[in-house]
């Protein structure tokens, strides 16, 4: 393929939509069966059958698919409507948690609904990013000075992070400063201003981990994770990650075939299924899967661009920047480059409250790819149905 040709791909516009669409689905199926391959030890020996956690990761999906098609259909009007309570409804989520929350792992970010656990924080992340990018959306319109809109938004995240750190979820309210973080650079904030408000950031980031012992040592042992003295405490996860990346090759141990999710890879279907896909599909897989999680974040953000209307623009700029955030912050755990901060890789790793949040995301910037004219002409003349 020529140049030309690749760079008439790109620049299409229906293709991007192609390219959400077919990147969101090849990853959910991907999900799938690699939840499946990763819990099925843990799966029966916690709930007395390997398929378990598979047949609920397929139950939120099938849940989540439709949702998403309802919410590409929303009108502005409609999402503007909802974006005006995001924030409040953040703020009610998460102070339920506070209230008749319960605790896994030491983090307190559940509420258990008897059948599943929830994490309402995952679907926070989506409300707050809708909620910030119609503020950005009013700023922009009125020609308020950036610094405005700064003072109600900010002080907004900083309590829905205060919250998630009540309950110890440090990789959550990471994921949270990030997103306003990138929020703000898109809006175009002053560099000085972002500068202060990104110093203030990492202080608070590192007073997070200097107070509690457990981060401190996890911060400190994630470059050696071999070293003998944390090796069997802290470097367990990321040293047995390493081993499973290591041991698949290029083309991988085959699927099903991991030997550390027998119980010494802890969170195999969860925060470390990066390391299964390395260990049981090899080098291949851990690229396709890059591959994979590359055009998503590339068509959201050039989706986001393409957008006319301020809102949509800020609140795809705001997805992208969860998922791109929340990819690094997973692999970067995985191949021991980050320190452990569990957060899952998106549409990939098992969960149903983060399935869902993400194809509420989806949905949204699939709706700003069907109010774009040019693509919305194309998916009329594709003749499919479904997609007009």
């Amino acid at each position: 393929m020529s140049n030309q040709q690749r760079e008439t791909f790109f620049t299409k516009p229906v293709n991007l939509f192609y390219m959400l669409l077919g990147s969101t689905l090849g990853l959910s199926l991907l999900g799938l069966v690699m939840v499946f391959s990763a819990s099925s030890i843990y799966s029966l020996d916690a709930k007395g059958s390997s398929y378990a956690i598979l047949v609920r990761q397929f139950i939120f999906l099938v849940m989540s698919i439709p949702m998403a098609w309802v919410f590409s259909r929303l009108s502005l009007a409609q999402w503007r409507f909802f974006a005006r309570f995001g924030f409040v409804a953040s703020l009610f989520l998460l102070v339920l948690v506070q209230l008749i929350g319960k605790s896994i792992n030491g983090n307190h970010n559940w509420i258990s609904l008897g059948f599943v656990d929830i994490q309402p924080s995952e679907v926070a992340k989506f409300l707050m990013i809708l909620w910030a990018g119609f503020m950005l959306a009013k700023q922009e319109r009125s020609g308020v000075d950036h610094t405005v809109v700064l003072k109600r938004i900010a002080p907004a995240f900083v309590l829905c992070i205060a919250l998630v750190m009540a309950g110890r979820d440090l990789g959550t309210a990471s994921i949270f400063a990030c997103i306003l973080a990138g929020l703000l650079w898109v809006s175009g904030l002053r560099l000085g201003v972002f500068g202060i408000g990104l110093s203030i950031g990492l202080v608070g980031f590192a007073i997070a981990i200097l107070t509690s012992q457990y981060r401190v040592q996890r911060f400190l042992v994630f470059l050696n994770p071999f070293a003998e003295d944390q090796y069997k405490l802290y470097g367990w996860q990321p040293a047995h990650s390493l081993l499973g990346l290591a041991s698949g090759g290029i083309f991988g141990v085959g699927l099903g075939a991991s030997r550390q999710k027998w119980g010494n890879l802890a969170e195999a279907h969860t925060d470390f299924i990066f390391a299964v896909i390395g260990e049981e599909l090899g080098l291949f897989g851990t690229l396709a899967t890059l591959l994979l999680l590359s055009i998503l974040i590339f068509s959201i953000f050039k989706l986001a661009l393409r957008a006319h209307d301020p809102m949509v623009r800020y609140v795809a700029s705001g997805f992208g920047c969860w998922i791109a955030i929340q990819t690094i912050l997973n692999i970067g755990s995985a191949i021991s480059v980050l320190p452990v901060v569990g957060v899952t890789l998106p549409l990939v790793s098992y969960g149903g409250s983060a399935l869902i949040a993400t194809y509420m995301g989806i949905g949204f910037v699939l709706g700003a790819a069907r109010r774009d004219p040019a693509i919305y002409k194309e998916l009329q003349e594709s003749g499919i149905k479904w997609l007009r």
